[in-house]
């Protein structure tokens, strides 16, 4: 019975954990504005049809055509001569979800490639583990030669995210489908042959394969299908598909079929050589490209780190990118948006359509060209430079050291110059007059056409040595940067060795804000949001004296001047003055009160917030208020300078403040016009995989230096408790097993000591206990994970993250566990009192004469379970009850033969329960008998008074009772133990049923369909879990005394092997992998059978001992 204290403990243990619960749904439920614009379109779906045996009836093939024309479909197909694109669907997703890529596609290839602009691409900065890839000699189209044919799988809105059987089946039509595919094209091209029409251009020999969620899974499942022919796929773009692992990794045989996949890609892309080291072959994977783009912090459904390709496909073969971090996108979106964002989905058509090579119309056949491709149109150039921008606290910092004016200015560290192209006339006569800038800032509120001249080595002195540049003018058409050696008045003055170095390709482009407001007609407007960033280092600079910004003349519009719509501002500075570190403790401060951070004038303009707990765990709002910008200076009126006027005039001189969010996984995050923003990160900090750096965000600030700043920061609970249940769910679910397990060993520890078993929700509250059981059930195992990964030379997570994130999910599974507890606790209290009563009213019932017919009605009945069958059946429950799961879990479903169990342990602890509460409720003087768990005649031996919280207040009979069976253990007290063992077993079979209750949904769903047997996995781990639940029946067999010749130990006991499957569900937590601690169900259920059997040859006894109980039982 648990203390006083223990229950206080309990009942804060739920409410803290009900509110976590509480808190994260209110932060999934709140609306989501995404930025997205809808996509149109006309689109009809033409089926291509099979004479071929390949499951005609269930799935199903279509090509996509744009148009809102009725079409002859035969006529059509015909026609087919571009290239082809296969689609396929996702969890529950319909093959029409293909209308928003195919639509925009179709536009794309009539009106032309986007809009070239002269901004920093990515490919002139590539990332590390890219040395080798050249984009020098590659340039993008200058228009699409031939069309995408888009076709889509039907495969009837299955859940394929719930069940490996149906990725298996998805996996094998894609196959077919491919196959289908490229053969359509020889049937329209010898159709087309035939007609004595004009052919141009080859047959396709490839297909690539777009996927959304799990149907990008199925489509590299299809790639390393054995059936696949060779080189059919080349080109992989997956759309939110959960890469690493199963979005919910609940079912054993859906985790295995996903290490499969993924073991088959590693080795994919090894050199095939022979065991002595001899070069086979290349790898079967060179020439495929893979791009997972992910959804970012709004896709709840797949996160950036499952959509992530590390350890499966090498950097120089393909790359992850979210969608706040691609060219022209800059948003994040939920999981389906992502099919239908238009921002998306123009790029994408874009991108695939630059596969194509112009002199083959074909996708090109070298795949690091196509990695090329794919790299520019979708990474922008800040995503690939902000670390050089502002590297991370482990990354090696510039030197400050004030630049020289050398004549070795040729030999600088300035990569290749890339100048503006001719056909934008602007030469160095258009600039009106030169102006010297004295002051590290300068800034450009009009076109005005000056030349604007900085000094590197005055203005850069004193540590101030990069220089960085917001602005919303073009690059090139607005706006040119040069670097010179040594002043002139054009480039053409210099000697050839002291050349100007022009950098404005160096401008990086990032998304703006809304237009700027005009408060009256013909007054000065608000300034514009930034749409560059420009940066130059000391490494930048080296060898260069001055600095030059460029500004385009713009003419007047009716003679005057016209509105001061665009702005630069620029700026030489120490990046350490901007560094602000904000620790854990004030983070945690801000959950309840607002914490101030002030800048005053002349700060920084790019202001670094290094945060020690990552955002993608502790969301961070952030409010940028705007205190003063020199107006109190400037002249006007006291009441003119007020606190709201101040920051109407600010708005005027000021811009926008913007900020760049950057983590090591999902990549950028950009929040423009920044006011009040919760900024967010898809990160997945403190996890066994993680690295020192992803526990920190680091956030940088471009904020006007003219203007003085009063940002508070505010942590939203139910922000971080969403992130919480979203990030660490699995690992709740494998801490759950394993806290279940704990509990059991509990009580099988109390039952070989003697001692009363105590009930589930005394074990779970007494594995709390700091130092008895909390540290070695707990803590001991991060310690070893720890230790696993140091001699594994894999990366360490931060150890203060990785504990405590761990401790917290323990302590919210023990939560949960305890609430289920609870609710199992009603559900069978309020049953036994039921029944109880029912009984005792049918016994009065019985003596009334209106009754006599129910009981004839019953007498008749009794009469068939006297039948030899039924008695045979009802004489052994425990073997009908294994034969009847086991088949079922074989035949049916694994779920339905955990079911059968669950009723079994069901029965079995309401039977317990309602002898109890008869004992207690009758007199002492009756005759105590031990009655089977499955029998209705209930004797009585003791009076007790049963608590809500599991517990019983007992008062025994004394050991001399001559009535009690056994002088240590009286009749009430077995069925008490006999419930509580029951009852732990059921809530850890319940915890497995429920494992496979996504797999059951799909099985329904597939019902009218046909339904093939179960995964051979499923059943034989179920069948393993049944066997726990028969062999482990009854208290006394968690520890058997054996007697075999040569085994050294012969005592067994149950305790022990709780504790070793908990450590293992325990790591399979920390794993991300709950699926496993099946396994550790399925090893203590054949562990019970083992010994059961054994001990069953070893000694056919009447005496049978178990443990160190004694009890009379017939064989």
């Amino acid at each position: 019975m648990p203390t006083f204290r223990g229950k206080v403990r309990v009942g804060v243990l739920i409410v803290v954990v009900v509110g976590i619960c509480l808190a994260a749904l209110y932060g999934l439920l709140k609306p989501i504005s995404n930025g997205c614009v809808m996509t149109y379109m006309y689109p009809t779906y033409i089926p291509i049809t099979s004479s071929e045996s390949v499951t005609p009836v269930k799935y199903g093939l279509y090509l996509y055509h744009e148009g809102w024309k009725k079409i002859d479909y035969r006529e059509h197909l015909k026609k087919l001569s571009g290239v082809p694109v296969l689609f396929i669907p996702g969890n529950g997703g319909s093959y029409k979800q293909v209308r928003s890529l195919a639509a925009e596609s179709d536009r794309a290839y009539q009106n032309g490639p986007l809009e070239h602009s002269f901004y920093r691409e990515a490919s002139q900065i590539p990332e590390e583990g890219d040395g080798d890839i050249s984009f020098s000699n590659f340039q993008l189209p200058n228009q699409y030669t031939r069309r995408l044919d888009w076709f889509a799988v039907d495969l009837e809105g299955e859940h394929s995210a719930m069940d490996g059987a149906i990725l298996e089946e998805h996996t094998e039509y894609v196959v077919y489908a491919i196959h289908k595919v490229l053969d359509q094209y020889k049937v329209s091209y010898d159709a087309r042959t035939k007609e004595g029409a004009a052919n141009s251009g080859s047959l396709p020999k490839s297909v690539i394969l777009v996927g959304h969620s799990m149907g990008g899974f199925v489509a590299r499942a299809a790639v390393i299908h054995p059936h696949l022919r060779k080189s059919v796929v080349q080109t992989v773009l997956t759309l939110s598909t959960p890469h690493q692992s199963p979005p919910v990794a609940l079912q054993p045989s859906l985790g295995h079929y996903f290490a499969r996949v993924n073991s088959e890609w590693r080795e994919g892309y090894e050199v095939q050589t022979t065991n002595t080291g001899k070069f086979v072959s290349s790898p079967v994977l060179s020439d495929v490209v893979v791009v997972s783009i992910s959804g970012a912090y709004n896709d709840y459904q797949v996160r950036s780190k499952l959509a992530s390709l590390d350890n499966i496909v090498p950097p120089t073969h393909g790359f992850m990118i979210s969608s706040t971090a691609m060219k022209n996108v800059w948003l994040s979106m939920e999981h389906q948006a992502i099919m239908w964002c238009n921002q998306l989905v123009v790029q994408v058509s874009h991108t695939l359509l630059s596969l194509i090579d112009a002199r083959t119309g074909q996708p090109l056949s070298d795949s690091q060209k196509r990695l090329e491709v794919l790299a520019r149109m979708l990474h922008s150039g800040i995503s690939h430079n902000f670390n050089q921008m502002m590297p991370l606290p482990s990354s090696k910092q510039s030197t400050n050291n004030p630049v020289q004016n050398t004549k070795d200015g040729s030999a600088s560290q300035m990569p290749r110059s890339v100048t503006c192209p001719h056909n934008i006339h602007w030469n160095d006569g258009g600039l009106d007059r030169d102006l010297y800038i004295q002051i590290n800032e300068v800034t450009v509120l009009a076109m005005d056409g000056r030349r604007r001249w900085l000094d590197i080595q005055k203005l850069g002195s004193n540590g101030k040595s990069h220089f960085v540049l917001v602005t919303n003018l073009e690059p090139c058409s607005g706006i040119r940067l040069h670097l010179w050696p040594v002043k002139g008045k054009s480039t053409s003055s210099l000697p050839l060795n002291d050349k100007v170095v022009e950098v404005t390709s160096k401008m990086m482009h990032i998304p703006s804000g809304p237009a700027p407001r005009q408060p009256e007609p013909g007054s000065q407007t608000e300034q514009p949001p930034p749409s560059a960033v420009f940066w130059l280092g000391p490494e930048d600079m080296h060898g260069f004296r001055f600095l030059t910004i460029s500004v385009a003349p713009r003419p007047t519009v009716s003679g005057r001047p016209p509105p001061a719509a665009s702005m630069a501002v620029g700026q030489f500075f120490n990046p350490e003055e901007g560094n602000k570190d904000i620790y854990p403790w004030f983070m945690l401060q801000s959950t309840y009160s607002q914490k101030e951070l002030l800048l005053e004038e002349s700060h920084p303009l790019a202001v670094k917030l290094s945060f020690s707990i990552s955002l993608g765990l502790l969301p961070v709002t952030l409010f940028m208020n705007t205190v003063s910008c020199g107006i109190r200076n400037s002249g006007l009126p006291e009441e003119e300078a007020g606190d709201l006027e101040s920051s109407r005039l600010c708005k005027l001189r000021c811009f926008p403040p913007v900020a760049l969010a950057w983590d090591d996984i999902s990549g950028l995050y950009i929040y423009p016009n920044l006011n009040s923003e919760t900024i967010f990160v898809d990160s997945s900090p403190a996890q066994w995989s993680s690295t020192q750096q992803s526990d920190k965000t680091i956030v940088l600030l471009l904020v006007d230096p003219h203007c003085s700043y009063k940002s508070s920061i505010s942590i939203s609970v139910s922000a971080a408790a969403s992130r919480l249940l979203l990030l660490y769910n699995s690992k709740i679910v494998g801490f759950s097993i394993a806290v279940v397990f704990f509990a059991l060993m509990q009580q099988a520890y109390s039952w070989d000591l003697n001692l009363r078993i105590p009930s589930m929700l005394t074990a779970v509250e007494s594995n709390l206990t700091l130092m008895s059981h909390f540290f070695p059930l707990a803590i001991l195992p991060i310690f070893f994970a720890l230790f696993l990964s140091f001699f594994m030379s894999q990366p360490l997570p931060s150890f203060a993250s990785f504990t405590s994130i761990s401790l917290i999910c323990y302590i919210v599974a023990n939560g949960l566990i305890a609430i289920l507890i609870l609710i199992s606790h009603l559900v069978f209290f309020v049953a036994a009192v039921t029944h109880i009563f029912i009984k005792a009213r049918w016994q009065m019932w019985e003596q009334n004469v209106r009754f006599i017919f129910l009981r004839r009605f019953f007498n008749r009945l009794s009469s068939f379970f006297s039948l030899k069958v039924i008695r045979v059946l009802r004489a052994n429950p425990v073997l009908v009850t294994a034969l009847t799961a086991m088949t079922l879990a074989c035949l049916v479903h694994p779920s339905f033969g955990l079911l059968i169990l669950l009723v079994a342990h069901f029965f079995c602890c309401h039977n317990a329960l309602c002898s109890f509460l008869t004992a207690s409720c009758r007199s002492h003087e009756q005759n105590n008998e031990t009655i089977d768990c499955n029998s209705d005649d209930y004797k009585v031996s003791e009076r007790q008074k049963y608590n809500f919280d599991g517990s019983f207040n007992r008062t025994f009979p004394s050991e001399d009772n001559p009535n009690s069976p056994d002088s240590s253990k009286s009749f009430g007290e077995a069925q008490l133990d006999l419930f509580h063992h029951r009852h732990g077993l059921l809530v850890l079979h319940l915890l497995a049923t429920l494992m496979f209750a996504p797999s059951v949904v799909a099985w329904l769903q597939r019902l009218a369909m046909g339904e093939s047997l179960p995964w051979l996995l499923d059943s034989v781990l179920c069948i393993g879990v049944i066997l726990h639940g028969i062999c482990n029946s009854k208290p006394e067999f968690n520890s058997f005394f054996l007697s075999i010749p040569g085994v050294p130990f012969s005592n067994v006991r149950l305790y022990v092997v709780y504790l070793i499957a908990g450590y293992w569900s325990y790591f399979s937590g920390l794993a991300l992998s709950p699926d496993r601690a099946f396994y550790a169900m399925a090893a203590v259920g054949c562990i019970s059978f083992a010994l059961r059997m054994i001990h069953r040859r070893s000694g056919e006894t009447k005496e049978v001992t178990y443990g160190s109980r004694k009890h009379s039982h017939r064989h």
